[in-house]
Formats: structure tokens, C-alpha cells, sequence
């Protein structure tokens, strides 16, 4: 019986395999346009007051008009702020991996929405911790003083489970977060099924559009978070279950299970060595068993499905 599970096992993996392979193939012969990032941190921080009115004509868009010339001159000789166009120089003397991810990200999402047009990149340096790689239809903004590196002296202070996705490899995941966000259907409810199905779909479209991405770089986990997860699926799944958490809206649930946190809250022993947003984690497993179960559903229709047809069609179960 063992033998034949592991056949059957090997089996869909070869398959699973071959599909993955025929959609490299058609991304391959996907035209974009050559990515060419404008680095609007260096010409900002790199030049002097008398450049602003080129700067304005250029880049309009990151200039409103209520701001007075003396407020972007002081911005450009605020210390902080020449700290961290500093370490970006440093960091991303040139963009040119950057640029090739970028392209590569392109093609997998018109092979998805052959519709999409390339945005132009602008690069940036930016004190706003909140607000990362920003896709805004016709432009993509990347603040790439958010992606130091997780030992950057600049980052001293700051929560650690934050940092640790302050790196390079986290701004791919990040831009295709923010596209994601208008291709996702909003929860329909205030079910912790309905959030952790919500940013499960959000992750999966990280499968199709990141497929060489490993999944600790998709969630922003390290690899010893993954392993833990992977390792303890069933006990953290019986835990829900048995606690009716599913279709429960306590509004305590998001900030034990979904938001960004150093761990997460079953209030168990375990809880010091679990990852924060781990929620977001089963979720993921929910889609994706989804879609591994119903290979003809479209992308589209599958991200357009409501938490519980989908969960309730998934046949998830978690790894023993």
C-alpha cells in the first residue's frame, strides 16, 4: 500500500512537472518591453535645487502641487535621508538583476492577463516603513531603501520579524502583492476563514507569477519558519477546527493569526516558535489544494470565489 502512494505521489509530481514545464516554454516566447528602471533616487538625492523643475516636468507625479520648493529642498538635504541614499547606492550601484526579474515577472503575467502593460519603474528612497513596492497600473514605484538588507545599521530599533523582510529578494513578492490587490475579490465577511482564504489567493498568485521564488521568499518566512510550518500543519489545523475558529469573527483573530506579528497566538507552548501570519500560511495550503483539485478553474475564477465555496471544494487536509 506504502508503495503504491509513493507511485501515485511520484506520478502527480512527474505531471505537475510537465505542466510547469509547458508554461516556462509559452512565458519564454512572451514579448515585453526591455525594463529600464529610472532611478529617481539619484537624481533627487544626487542633485541641487536649481534641478526641481526638471525633477517636477519629469516625474509630476511625485510632486504635488501643495508642496512648496523649499519643502523638497529640505528633503533632499534631510540627514536621515541622505543616510539611506547612501546605503541604496551602496546596495544597488545599478539595478540590472532587478531589471531582469522585473522583465521575467512581466511575461508570466501576460501569460495570465495578456491585457497587462509594463509600467515604468521608478526607484526611491523612502522613510515610510508601511508603504513598499507599489504597482499603479502605469507605473510601479520601489522604495528601495526598504531592501537593505536585514543587518543594515539603519534598521536598528525596528521589530525584527519587520526587518527580516527588508531585503532584496522580498521586492518581487511585494510588487506582486500590490498587483494582486484589484485581481483578488475582497472578503465578503469578517470570518477568519474568509482573511486567511483572502491573502491565501494573494500568495498563490505568487506560485504563478514567482515560480522559481521558494515559498520562505513568498511569504517573507525564513526557511526554519517554512520547516516549522510544514511540521506542525496538522496540530495548528486540529487547533482551529476544534475551536471553531473557521467561521468565527472575533475581532481578536486577525491580530492572532494574520497580521504582521514576531509570533503567532494559539496561546500553546508552541506559540514562542510558530511564525506571525500564519493563518495566511494555511491559507495558501487551502488554495492551493484547491487548485491542485480542480485544475480546470481558471485563475481569474478561482481568485473571484468566495472563501467558502472554495474552502468547502478544496479537499484540503493537512500533511501528516
Amino acid at each position: 500500500m506504502k508503495n503504491f502512494v509513493l507511485m501515485l505521489g511520484l506520478l502527480t509530481l512527474m505531471v505537475s512537472c510537465k505542466e510547469e514545464g509547458k508554461n516556462e516554454e509559452k512565458v519564454a516566447e512572451i514579448p515585453v518591453q526591455e525594463v529600464k528602471i529610472a532611478r529617481f533616487d539619484q537624481k533627487f538625492f544626487g542633485g541641487k535645487a536649481e534641478d526641481l523643475p526638471q525633477l517636477k516636468a519629469e516625474f509630476p507625479y511625485l510632486f504635488p502641487k501643495d508642496n512648496e520648493d523649499a519643502v523638497w529642498i529640505e528633503k533632499m538635504r534631510d540627514p536621515f535621508q541622505l543616510k539611506l541614499y547612501e546605503e541604496v547606492q551602496k546596495k544597488y550601484p545599478n539595478t540590472n538583476k532587478l531589471e531582469d526579474g522585473l522583465e521575467n515577472l512581466f511575461r508570466h503575467i501576460k501569460l495570465y492577463y495578456p491585457e497587462f502593460k509594463e509600467p515604468k519603474v521608478i526607484t526611491l528612497v523612502s522613510d515610510d516603513l508601511e508603504t513598499k513596492a507599489l504597482y499603479a497600473g502605469d507605473l510601479l514605484f520601489i522604495p528601495l531603501s526598504l531592501y537593505l538588507g536585514a543587518d543594515n545599521y539603519l534598521y536598528e530599533g525596528l521589530p525584527k520579524y519587520q526587518v527580516k523582510q527588508f531585503v532584496p529578494e522580498q521586492i518581487l513578492p511585494d510588487v506582486v502583492t500590490s498587483f494582486s490587490e484589484d485581481k483578488i475579490a475582497p472578503p465578503q465577511d469578517r470570518t477568519l476563514l474568509s482573511l486567511m482564504v483572502y491573502f491565501g489567493k494573494e500568495l498563490y498568485m505568487q506560485d504563478v507569477l514567482l515560480p522559481d521564488a521558494t515559498d520562505a521568499v513568498k511569504i517573507g518566512y525564513t526557511p526554519e519558519n517554512i520547516e516549522w510550518a510544514n511540521a506542525n500543519e496538522e496540530e495548528m489545523w486540529r487547533y482551529f477546527i476544534e475551536n471553531k475558529l473557521l467561521y468565527d469573527t472575533d475581532p481578536k483573530l486577525p491580530g492572532r493569526f494574520i497580521n504582521p506579528a514576531p509570533f503567532s497566538k494559539f496561546y500553546l507552548a508552541l506559540d514562542n516558535e510558530s511564525p506571525g501570519r500564519i493563518g495566511r500560511w494555511l491559507g495558501w495550503q487551502i488554495v492551493r489544494s484547491y487548485m491542485e483539485n480542480n485544475k480546470d478553474v481558471p485563475l481569474q475564477q478561482m481568485l473571484a470565489m468566495d472563501a467558502k465555496t472554495l474552502f468547502e471544494n478544496s479537499k484540503y487536509k493537512p500533511k501528516k
